[in-house]
This record gives C-alpha cells, structure tokens and sequence, in this order.
C-alpha cells in the first residue's frame, strides 16, 4: 500500500469516481469540493440535466463494484418517443435489440452514492467547502479557498487529479503555461429544468421507458424519466432572436410561446410559467485543452479537459472512461506517473474531440431531423441491416452508446460502413438498370 497522498479537486461525478480508483490501487486521497456536502444541504436544483448512463459508464462503474448499485435506481430507456407539433407520437427505438437501452439517472442522487462509496473507503478524505482557483506546479503548492480568492492558502500538494469541472482552477492555472492549447465555444443556445409531476400514486404520466424528444428546428424540449414518477424536462433554445432568451420574460410570453410550440405539454407540467420565470438559463460550452498534464504534478480529467453538450448523452460516461483508463495508465507506469498521464492524455485526447463534435451534430439530428420521415426511414435500415448483418453493420448511435469501442474508432467504423453501403446500392441500382435494359430489348 502507498503512503503517498494524491489530491483530487471535484468532488462531482468523475472525482469522487476517480477517488475510489485511487483507493482500491492503494493510495491516499484527499479529496475537494468547493459545495456543501449534498447528503446534508441537499442537491441543487433548478440547472441539472438528468443523464444518461450507458456502457461506458456501466463498465466504469462496474470495475469497482457500483454499477448494480447504480443501475438500482435507473430508469431503462429503449428509445426516443417524438411528440409533433399537434400531439402525435412517434416511438424511434435505438436498437434492433429491444434489450439495449440508455439508462435514466439522478445527477444529484448518483453524486450522493459516489461520495458514499468513496467515503466508505478508509484511505479517503473528503473535504467541503473548499475550491481550488489555481496551483503553483513547480513548488507544489494549490490556491485553496473557503470563501472569497482573497483568503486563499497555500495547500502543499505531491499530484493533483483536476476533477474540477469546466470552469477548473486546476485548467487556469495550466493555460498561463507555454504551448497550452486551449478553447471554449458557446452554443447560441441556452437551457431551462422544468418537471412533469408524477400521476396518481406515483405513476408515469408519459411512456417510462423512453427519452422523450419535442423537437422544434430551432429550439427543442427532452424529458427523461424519474423514479418517482416524473419527468425532468429541459429546454434548448436560443438566446436571441424570436421565442428567445431574451423575448421571453414574463409569464404570460411563457404561456403563449408553449400553447403555439408544446400544446401537449402544457397540462403536463402545472408549474410551467413560474418554474420558467425563476429557475435559471444554464449556457451549453465545448472544451478542448492539451495537454492535459503538467509533469508528474497534476492531471485533468472529466470537463476540467473536454466539456461536451449534453446531446449524445456521454459527458458522464467519457468523464467515467476516462478514470478506466487514468487508472490503467498509472498502474502500467507505477513509477512514472508523468509518463502514465502522457499516455492517458494520448489514448483519451482524439476520442474526446470526436465525441465534441458528435454532440453537437447530434443536437442538430434531435432538434432538426427526428420528426422527418426520411430520418426515420434511414433509421429502420439500419436497423435491418444491423438484423441482417451483425456482425458486420452497427450504426454509429450503438457503438457509441451500446459498446465501449473508443469514439474515435466508432466513427472510422461508420464512415467505412457508409462507404460500403453506397458502394452496394450503387452496384444493385447498376444490376437492376443493366436488367431492365436487357428485359427492354428481349421485349423490342
């Protein structure tokens, strides 16, 4: 067992993940977070998007024994239901398989577990109400503090693990050294929590076992099950222009906006007009950095190096890989801890900004493309293609979801499928033509 201590900054999703990692491989941990214990001031609310956890993170989970754990509490979802303009529903499953699905999740209660499980674990410590804003690598020093950046304190520190989001003290600190990349981009969008309460002795006012999609072009609604019966509803919109951000301020332009675009909803969630007046706009940022460590001193993982939108369902599940692998990494290189994070950040890095860009693609497809019927259309041949040929076709949605395949080798994989499936129909279409001409001639 090590004596050494590793310091962890993000007590959230992936550092309390990864603080059990570090535990079970035998290190100390002293693990940060800048909020409250949620177990004791309860979960924030009001800017939380429920997730969806899929293989990726079930494998994570599963390496040290929380996935069943988890799952427990999860809400299986095998595909999405579109709700129309008028009110009709189409149900799009996400596999030929019926047993494949995505799985609802509390952001707030899976944060309560994890911190249990981590702090169920002897050799981690775990301290609230403390924020990293920035570290000094060389001395080995981190800029803690319990209220305002004035009253930060030196923290001495031997290896760091940023965990601490997108907007990470550990990251700022990195981007004023030479030859660090570093990005962020907004989406022109925002988002908005609303809730569909649960019916009548705790059921499900709409299907229970899908994702729920009103996609609208330039804006859409999701709604994801809860286990006690209701939904958590999310808004995308843009912040400008008409039915935006901005033109929508009062109760009444709440009112009007959802009767025109969300009829169906709108006695579904009897709280609509004052939960969209108070709760806040969350902004949707994409992150991309490199590298992702400095030396043998510190490391990132989760948002604090690759912040994605919400809309492939992943953040959780790469955040949750990227702890698989971290941990892989130090274990191959036990004492070399700054050539494991190289490898690490070299294994993870092109995966992550493939994922990047299939989220946002992806937002596009939902809010754009899932009520047409050429969509779902292509959707039902890959379905039987993948019936008809399973072991050679697997669209991109499954092995990104349903597989831990790396994301960068998903797409090369579907971009080869792509190509042949062309390729054949072009060589049918040809056979096809060449006979009809042949038949003509016979008949002439």
């Amino acid at each position: 067992m090590s004596t050494e201590t590793i310091t962890v900054f993000g007590a959230g999703l992936a550092g309390t993940l990864m603080a059990v990692y570090l535990a079970r491989a035998g290190h100390r941990v002293d693990l940060y977070e800048r909020r409250s214990d949620p177990r004791v001031a309860g979960a924030a609310g009001g800017k939380s998007i429920n997730l969806a956890l899929s293989a990726r993170g079930i494998d994570a989970l599963a390496r040290v024994g929380l996935a069943e754990r988890v799952l427990k509490d999860a809400i299986p979802m095998r595909g999405r239901m579109i709700h129309g303009p008028t009110g009709e529903l189409v149900y799009q499953p996400y596999s030929a398989d019926p047993s494949r699905a995505i799985n609802s999740v509390s952001r707030g209660g899976l944060n309560m577990t994890l911190l249990d499980a981590a702090e169920s674990e002897s050799d981690v410590t775990i301290h609230f109400g403390r924020r990293c804003i920035g570290m000094d690598f060389e001395r080995r020093v981190a800029l803690v503090t319990e209220r305002t950046d004035e009253d930060a304190t030196e923290l001495p520190v031997r290896t760091v693990i940023g965990a601490d989001g997108a907007f990470s003290g550990v990251r700022s600190s990195m981007q004023r050294r030479e030859r660090f990349d570093y990005s962020q981009d907004y989406l022109p969008h925002g988002y908005k929590e609303l809730t569909i309460p649960a019916g009548d002795g705790g059921s499900w006012r709409i299907e229970k076992n899908a994702l729920h999609i009103w996609p609208r072009g330039t804006h859409m609604m999701i709604a994801l099950p809860n286990a006690d019966g209701s939904f958590t509803c999310t808004l995308f919109w843009p912040y400008e222009g008409r039915n935006s951000v901005e033109e929508l301020q009062t109760e009444r332009d709440v009112e009007r906006f959802f009767r025109a675009q969300f009829p169906d909803a709108m006695d579904l969630i009897p709280s609509l007009t004052h939960d969209f007046v108070s709760n806040p706009t969350g902004s949707l940022v994409t992150v991309r950095c490199s590298p992702w460590s400095v030396g043998d001193a510190a490391v990132l993982i989760g948002d604090a190096c690759h912040a994605v939108v919400p809309f492939f369902g992943q953040g959780m599940n790469a955040a949750f890989q990227d702890c698989t692998v971290l941990d892989e990494c130090m274990r191959a290189h036990p004492n070399n801890r700054a050539a494991a994070f190289g490898e690490y950040h070299d294994r993870r890095k092109r995966d992550c900004d493939v994922l990047a860009d299939l989220a946002i693609e992806n937002y596009v497809e939902m809010r754009d493309h899932t009520a047409s019927r050429v969509f779902r259309a292509r959707k039902r041949v890959e379905r039987v293609l993948t019936k008809v040929f399973p072991r050679w076709y697997l669209p991109l949605y499954e092995m990104v979801s349903f597989s831990t395949i790396p994301y960068g080798e998903a797409v090369d994989r579907a971009r080869r499928q792509e190509r042949v499936v062309v390729i054949a129909g072009l060589v049918i279409f040809m056979v096809a033509l060449i006979g009809f001409a042949a038949l003509l001639g016979w008949l002439l």
